[in-house]
């Protein structure tokens, strides 16, 4: 037992508002349409973003690495993986093509520490956000 504790990094329990906040993503999740779920990731990329750059900024290596692969995994597996190159014509590859950028510049972050890349990544990806709600709000206007 004592020589387990000595070797394996004791990792702390989740405090009780980021239980919450995880629950609550859930919930969200479970009821949320299309639109609303790629909502949600790109709110997931902005917050794992500014989190890499905040434990960047304080030195935090473990930290800034977790949250750089969150925000890797949420454009690759979740924006990217799921556009219709098909259906989507032109527009969804370079989409295709911005999000595979933004895959390399984060994973250049992560490797290099250095905090522009994410912030071109942020400036990228805002833009896309913004168009993503105008949107929604252009959908439920005309309903």
């Amino acid at each position: 037992m004592f020589a387990a504790s000595l070797f394996s990094p004791r990792r702390a329990a989740p405090s009780r508002a980021a239980a919450y906040q995880a629950n609550a993503l859930e919930i969200q999740v479970a009821g949320a349409d299309a639109h609303r779920l790629v909502t949600l990731l790109f709110e997931g990329f902005a917050q794992a973003a500014i989190e890499a750059q905040a434990a960047l900024a304080s030195g935090d290596t473990e930290l800034k690495c977790r949250a750089l692969t969150r925000a890797i995994r949420i454009v690759d597996e979740g924006l990217r993986s799921h556009l219709n190159l098909d259906a989507g014509g032109a527009l969804a590859r370079d989409l295709m093509e911005l999000y595979g950028y933004v895959v390399q510049r984060l994973t250049q972050a992560n490797s290099r520490n250095d905090p522009e890349f994410i912030a071109e990544c942020l400036r990228l990806m805002q833009p896309l956000h913004e168009a993503w709600l105008s949107i929604g709000n252009n959908t439920r206007a005309q309903r």
